[in-house]
Formats: structure tokens, C-alpha cells, sequence
């Protein structure tokens, strides 16, 4: 049985944190609430690894543009 990206995307709708890899090096975790066919990406609780520390963010809008992966978080 083949899963497509947004099936995965759909079973992390609102559930365990996701990652997600930013141009420039970035990475934030947060519990994905929504997207659209841009991988434009809503994040609630969002944190950004600065240096290996977690700054809280709260609720984000990540521009689909900016994404390089998405990936549900191993915690």
C-alpha cells in the first residue's frame, strides 16, 4: 500500500509535534494545525532549536516557500 505525502500530513494533523526544516538552517517543532497545496503551514506551540535550545514561539505561519521537510518528530 503506497502513502502519498499528504496522507502523512493528514495523520499529523493536530496530533504529536512535527518537524520542519526552514532555508538558512532553521528547524522548528510544533503540533501542525493546518496547510495548503503550497506547504504554506500553521504551527501551534511552535519552538525553534537556537544552538540547542528551544525558544518558544507560539502559533506560527510558515510560508510554504521556506520548507524543506516536514517530518513527524521521534519523541
Amino acid at each position: 500500500m503506497t502513502r502519498r505525502p499528504l496522507e502523512i500530513l493528514d495523520k499529523a494533523l493536530n496530533q504529536k509535534p512535527v518537524i520542519v526544516s526552514l532555508k538558512g538552517g532553521r528547524e522548528i517543532r510544533g503540533i501542525l494545525q493546518g496547510y495548503d497545496v503550497h506547504m504554506n503551514l500553521v504551527l501551534d506551540n511552535a519552538e525553534e532549536d537556537i544552538e540547542g535550545v528551544a525558544e518558544k514561539r507560539g502559533t506560527l505561519i510558515v510560508r510554504g516557500d521556506n520548507v524543506i521537510y516536514i517530518s513527524p518528530s521521534v519523541e
